[in-house]
């Protein structure tokens, strides 16, 4: 069986300042075959590579600011964003742009479309027929940008999102990139708005793996209870690429990995040389 792809999260964000230059240094050092990243717009439009929609939102793992500034992403100007230090260290809020510049092109990105500048957004929904336009159009004049952005990098490029309407409008705008899409509380869901894009990979949580000690612990929106669904047969069946988040530790790695899942997304690096070597 192949090993699966290690998917660096934020740049490895258990040991490095997620989402900056010296993230995407660790991940490079560390052999990550792509790199996680999510982006926003700033108030001017020029997409910014950070998560939370707050400047001050909390880190998930120890609930310090995630800057020292605060206020929305996209309603703070592009210099403000360059003087926000992030997590205590010396990086600032990178451009999607910049951060590109500093990736080896040996490494993929998977650019996460976090939000187009809107606390209005539809998260994880299979969205009506009547929605579905109108949520594209939410989301193109900012995938617009990141696109543009992205035309300059050579590596490998897939992208993701929780938003029907940014995958929506990846499809419109650049069909000639890969797309998936993120998972969070409801399986069927998932899989039928990889359908409707004829998304090439699709990114449940850990938990939604049947079969694994990982199916019946509470994560992501799931509670303790066994899948309904076999999401990674399914997908595999339809011709799919299953990558899964978010692994914490080699045990989590190593029961996704002999599941057979095709990419892992993790927080750590080496979990998955951890992994084969404690047996």
């Amino acid at each position: 069986m192949a090993e699966p792809a290690v998917i660096a999260h934020r740049g490895y964000a258990g040991v490095a300042p997620e989402n900056t230059i010296a993230a995407v240094e660790t991940a490079a050092n560390h052999d990550a075959a792509m790199l996680e990243i999510d982006v926003q717009p700033a108030a001017c439009g020029t997409p910014v590579v950070i998560h939370d929609e707050r400047l001050e939102g909390t880190s998930a793992r120890d609930g310090r600011p995630l800057t020292d500034s605060s206020g929305y992403v996209w309603e703070t100007s592009l210099e403000d964003l360059r003087t926000a230090r992030v997590l205590g260290t010396d990086e600032p809020v990178p451009t999607l742009a910049g951060l590109l510049e500093a990736i080896p092109e040996t490494i993929g990105v998977n650019v996460e479309l976090k939000n187009p500048g809107t606390t209005d957004l539809r998260v994880a929904e299979s969205l009506p027929d009547a929605e579905r336009d109108e949520r594209r159009a939410v989301w193109t004049p900012f995938v617009e940008r990141v696109i543009e952005d992205c035309e300059a990098f050579d590596g490998e490029l897939l992208f993701s999102s929780f938003c029907e309407g940014a995958l929506a409008a990846v499809r419109e705008v650049a069909p000639r990139y890969a797309a998936a899409t993120l998972v969070w509380d409801d399986l069927e869901a998932g899989l039928e708005i990889a359908r409707r894009y004829d998304c090439e990979a699709i990114h449940p949580p850990r938990n939604a793996i049947a079969g694994t000690p990982l199916a019946t612990t509470e994560y992501a929106g799931f509670s303790d209870a066994t899948p309904e669904v076999d999401i990674l047969e399914e997908a595999h069946a339809e011709g799919r690429t299953v990558n899964v988040w978010t692994a914490e530790n080699w045990h989590q790695f190593e029961a996704l990995a002999a599941a057979g899942v095709d990419g892992i997304v993790a927080d750590y690096p080496g979990l998955g040389t951890d992994s084969s070597d404690s047996s």
